[in-house]
């Protein structure tokens, strides 16, 4: 599909979840409530997907089980680890830590509007939020001492059955006491498609407060729409079009140090390649890059300026943008301010005696 076409589809806010109309139906039976929470300016309401519709009561679940690190085999990793609020919703490291201090290789995005997205994980291996939410109880790097993502979901659930609490939980937002994977990945997508921002001084700008940004910064909305061709991927109401980018990263030897998208697709093309990151609340998220490597915005745009480092497979949209040291500190401050917004701020990180017992 064309890119601008998509970025079309992408301003409709018609990808994310299933495509199609939104879902409102509850668990059969249940008296639940089936109103989702308001999106701010800029964003178009999330679609639920079909098989997974939005409940309060699954999602307050979810919350619990995102914050709650009784989910891993030692009680000390939960998503919020790596996906911490405090830090927006990622963990402000290089690469993440998991069980026993280990560390992965790649750095934890961000779960702000992970709701407009499709495709999870840097390298797309994920189909939805909530295969996605599958992936870390069954990897021993991140939450368990299993070696067999079989093994490691059984005792997750295990551990779930043995907490009453959670029991009645699952009863309220799903009609049955099972615990299954599923109820669990579902409860905690929910949750993750809560977590928006919108409302930021461009979203306000583009409504007409015509005062919401400095002049600097409209030079940089301008900049990033015009000369510096940020919109070739950060485009639509998310700022991305969802693509899998070799921008020259981890080519310093001569060969990619992550493979990155080849690893899933095997086609030679998209060695090196990652998913093209939002830029909404951008500057809470660092440091930036699939590895973590870039500490600043800054270092980001001079590598953006330079047309990254020459490989194979670089994208053709990287090239050398000439912009001048003042119209990169005009796009700086363009990222940095132009693009914070609320909405997830509203939700509260549950206290120690908010989790079931």
């Amino acid at each position: 599909m064309n890119r601008r076409i998509f970025g079309w589809f992408l301003g409709l806010g018609v990808v994310g979840g299933s495509v199609g109309a939104l879902v409102a139906a509850g668990a059969p039976g249940l008296n639940q409530d089936q109103t989702p929470p308001p999106v701010p300016l800029g964003l178009p309401p999330v679609q639920w997907p079909a098989d997974n519709p939005y409940t309060h009561e699954k999602a307050e679940l979810g919350k619990l089980l995102y914050f709650d690190p009784r989910l891993s085999s030692d009680a000390t990793v939960s998503c919020a680890s790596c996906h911490a609020p405090e830090k927006g919703y990622t963990d402000c490291a290089p690469v993440s830590t998991g069980i026993k201090q280990q560390k992965g290789g790649r750095s934890a995005p961000t779960v702000i509007n992970r709701a407009y997205t499709t495709l999870q994980f840097w390298d797309g291996r994920a189909s939805s939020l909530e295969e996605q939410a599958k992936g870390p109880l069954a990897n021993p790097i991140e939450m368990t001492n299993e070696q067999e993502a079989d093994k490691a979901h059984d005792a997750a659930m295990g551990r779930l059955r043995q907490i009453p609490g959670y029991v009645a939980l699952f009863e309220k937002a799903y009609g049955d006491r099972t615990v299954t994977l599923d109820q669990v990945a579902k409860a905690i997508a929910t949750f993750e498609r809560t977590v928006v921002s919108g409302n930021a001084p461009y979203d306000r700008y583009k409504a007409g407060e015509t005062k919401a940004m400095t002049t600097a910064q409209v030079n940089g909305m301008k900049l990033f729409f015009g000369k510096a061709r940020c919109d070739s991927c950060h485009l639509g109401f998310n700022f991305s079009d969802e693509s899998f980018m070799n921008i020259g990263i981890g080519w310093e030897k001569g060969e990619p140090a992550d493979l990155g998208r080849f690893k899933v697709t095997g086609r030679e093309e998209d060695k090196g390649a990652f998913k093209t990151p939002t830029l909404r609340d951008i500057p809470l998220t660092g440091p930036y890059m699939h590895d973590g490597s870039m500490a600043t915005l800054e270092e980001v745009v001079e590598h953006y300026n330079q047309g990254g480092i020459k490989n194979p497979y670089l994208s053709q949209s990287m090239k050398p943008l000439g912009l001048t040291d003042e119209e990169q500190a005009d796009l700086i401050d363009f990222l940095k301010n132009g693009l914070n917004g609320e909405g997830w701020q509203q939700i509260k990180t549950p206290k120690a005696a908010d989790f079931p017992h």
